[in-house]
């Protein structure tokens, strides 16, 4: 397979003739998206918020292509519908759940955004396991009860502290660690995090490598 990093939290996963895009969200400049989103037949999205979520990017991308079609949660698909371009083109996910999106089999976890303030209101976030070896956990630090060999993790947010994030690397122990949620970082922030997450996922058995916007890798 081959993973491609593209602004912030949005990830493209290919393998021949599969193709999946989770979290194409507004922070991606002008163009970014659509090449992001071509070709693809499946999108997962794993939570409501605009920087996961550009819903004019993915309904021009639908009235382009038929064969597309989105995996979200319950609120998102309702949102998402109200444009005709992706009515009844978009499947409710939950939690606990195994499908088939883009020819590739797909697992869904935790269910629950993470707290950023008590006074703020809770949405749903579904991580995704993408062909049991890519796994995308949204804005959550769910950890599967499952192993994981690609871990995308999420470097920064206004719901994290740094020790969160060491202590995601070290419970999901996955073999390769990649950064998302990365959009609101300079790059001293990403020297200073992605050297803390190098050192820990190195001492439990994994290793780190930052990608660019538009950096692929072999899986």
């Amino acid at each position: 397979m081959r993973l491609t990093k593209y602004t912030h939290s949005c990830v493209r996963v290919d393998d021949d003739d599969r193709h999946l895009v989770i979290d194409p969200g507004s922070f991606s400049p002008d163009g970014e998206l659509s090449t992001a989103l071509d070709g693809v037949s499946a999108v997962l999205l794993t939570h409501e918020h605009p920087d996961h979520v550009d819903a004019e990017a993915i309904a021009s991308a639908a009235a382009a292509d038929q064969a597309l079609e989105v995996w979200a949660p319950a609120a998102v698909c309702s949102q998402l519908e109200e444009d005709d371009r992706l009515h009844g083109r978009c499947t409710p996910v939950d939690a606990g759940e195994s499908f088939s999106a883009g020819g590739f089999e797909v697992r869904s976890f935790g269910g629950q955004h993470a707290l950023i303030h008590p006074t703020i209101p809770l949405v749903a976030n579904v991580g995704y396991l993408v062909a049991g070896a890519v796994y995308h956990p949204g804005d959550s630090f769910v950890v599967p009860e499952v192993p994981v060999e690609t871990l995308l993790l999420p470097l920064h947010a206004p719901w994290s502290k740094a020790a969160e994030v060491l202590d995601h690397v070290i419970a999901v122990r996955a073999r390769r660690v990649h950064q998302i949620h990365d959009g609101l970082l300079n790059e001293r922030g990403h020297r200073v995090v992605g050297g803390h997450v190098e050192r820990f996922a190195g001492r439990y058995g994994g290793e780190y490598a930052r990608l660019d916007p538009g950096e692929s890798v072999r899986l």
